[in-house]
């Protein structure tokens, strides 16, 4: 049996079930795009967290506008939760049906809307991944950055402000959303923000709505902004003697102004389970992987730049991929580095926490944190998007052993206290979902947490929108 949640996290269990008539609605409208299967409820019901609790009541696989108005207008009409669902990959609990309700599976919401290669937007559904909307426009010369490492829709990656491994130069969802089409709690449609670059008519909704984790609304099209391919790209990795040595590398990167465009960090276990998964002879040492964009001229500076600061503290070892197939086996095996994780210890649950602090106090919130996790014994692994200041520790636990889960949870608040303790936060891309509820407090404040609290309450007076997430409502 799986261990419970930590106190301090539970939410306040209030199943609300969906009244027969609301679910004959549903299907006279859906017909099979809506399901009780038990099989496909449960899909429905979890992520990759190493929480479980009961799936939701139905499945309506929408594939328009109208489809998820009509939804969340019944579940508005009879006060039923509702769960956007993209494809599943979450780490924090946000999937979970912990008030019952209904799932929203966005994933055949699948259109390119619109592309304009002369402005560098593109308009596109929720459930259009992030891998099928470049593959769409690498014929316009075109690309969009934000890299999360799972292929997850761009629906769930606005939803949970995603950033990932391009994030250290391009920034994250926050900083590439131009525009939403919402579906708000009450079933009504509207539009935030424009395809320009900039504006300063009234309030900024679409900053709302991004990061809100689908507690405010659907969002049902993205408007982002696109980047030039870059003229010369090489990527590179380097061993270093100690993860210490690799961070402190990394400091002085990016405090000279390097404009790396990625910058990763793999721990000696990382690359085990990475060598093992993928087939690799990467040395098992910390490793930094690097990618480097612009010209050629600009691309081979940067190198010699980052080479040279790298020798200082020991690094070594340099191999480098300019052609595309080697760069793509080079990340292919870093965004593959969960699942080779999950191997390295059968029958595990993988529980990450992934905190980011001002990169001058990386060392110290990383070192630290390694400190304690050797002490524990504890199997983990540790990946980061180290250029921006995140990385992720990751503990693989016994789901049956309820002393190790409790370890681990110990172990995760250490962790983020010691981020917020540096001026940083509980979570750099992951989101609150149902597991940080009482670190966002700690961070954030009482009385800040009440203050969204009151946004939640104003958009949404029913608590409709996945209940139970962020915080207690």
């Amino acid at each position: 049996m799986n261990a419970p949640l930590p106190d301090h996290v539970l939410p306040r269990i209030e199943l609300r079930p969906v009244p027969p008539a609301m679910l004959e609605a549903l299907k006279a409208r859906f017909a099979e795009r809506c399901s009780t299967a038990l099989a496909v409820r449960e899909q429905h019901g979890r992520g990759e967290s190493v929480y479980d609790a009961a799936p939701p009541e139905a499945v309506l696989f929408c594939e328009s506008n109208d489809d998820v108005m009509f939804a969340v207008r019944l579940a508005h009409e009879h006060a039923v939760p509702v769960i956007p669902f993209g494809v599943g990959s979450s780490l924090e609990g946000h999937l979970l049906a912990v008030q019952g309700g209904i799932s929203l599976d966005l994933s055949r919401m699948t259109k390119i809307l619109a592309v304009h290669a002369e402005d560098l937007t593109v308009t596109v559904q929720a459930g259009v991944t992030r891998e099928q909307l470049n593959r769409e426009i690498k014929d316009s010369g075109l690309f969009f950055p934000i890299d999360p490492g799972a292929n997850a829709s761009i629906g769930g990656m606005a939803a949970t402000r995603a950033s990932g491994t391009n994030a250290v130069r391009y920034g994250t969802m926050r900083e590439n959303v131009l525009g939403l089409t919402v579906v708000t709690a009450a079933g009504e449609l509207v539009h935030t923000g424009t395809r320009a670059r900039k504006s300063s008519a009234g309030y900024d909704l679409t900053r709302l709505f991004v990061g809100s984790e689908g507690t405010l609304g659907v969002m049902t099209e993205i408007t982002l902004k696109l980047y030039p391919l870059p003229e010369a790209v090489s990527a590179a990795v380097c061993h270093f003697p100690s993860i210490d040595a690799a961070v402190r590398t990394t400091i002085q990167i990016i405090q000279m102004g390097v404009p790396i465009a990625r910058c990763e960090l793999l721990d000696a276990h990382a690359i085990r389970a990475v060598n093992r998964h993928s087939k690799l002879d990467l040395a098992e040492q910390p490793m930094l992987l690097m990618e480097f964009h612009g010209s050629e001229a600009g691309v081979k500076e940067q190198a010699e730049i980052v080479q040279e600061l790298a020798a200082e503290f020991g690094g070594g070892g340099f191999q480098w991929a300019t052609t595309p197939e080697a760069r793509t086996k080079l990340w292919t095996a870093r965004h593959q580095a969960y699942f080779a994780a999950l191997q390295m210890r059968p029958g595990c649950r993988c529980q990450s926490s992934d905190t980011c602090v001002p990169i001058s106090k990386l060392a110290e919130s990383i070192n630290e944190s390694v400190a304690e996790a050797e002490a524990s014994g504890i199997p983990y692994w540790i990946v980061g998007h180290v250029g921006d200041g995140n990385f992720h520790l990751s503990y693989l636990m016994d789901p049956d052993d309820a002393a190790e889960h409790a370890a681990v949870e110990r172990l995760n608040v250490l962790m983020v206290e010691r981020a917020i303790r540096l001026g940083g936060t509980c979570t750099g891309e992951h989101g609150i979902g149902l597991h940080k509820m009482g670190y966002l407090v700690q961070e954030a404040g009482e009385g800040t947490v009440a203050l969204m609290r009151s946004v939640k309450q104003a958009l949404d007076p029913k608590n409709i929108m996945n209940p139970g997430k962020v915080f207690r409502a």
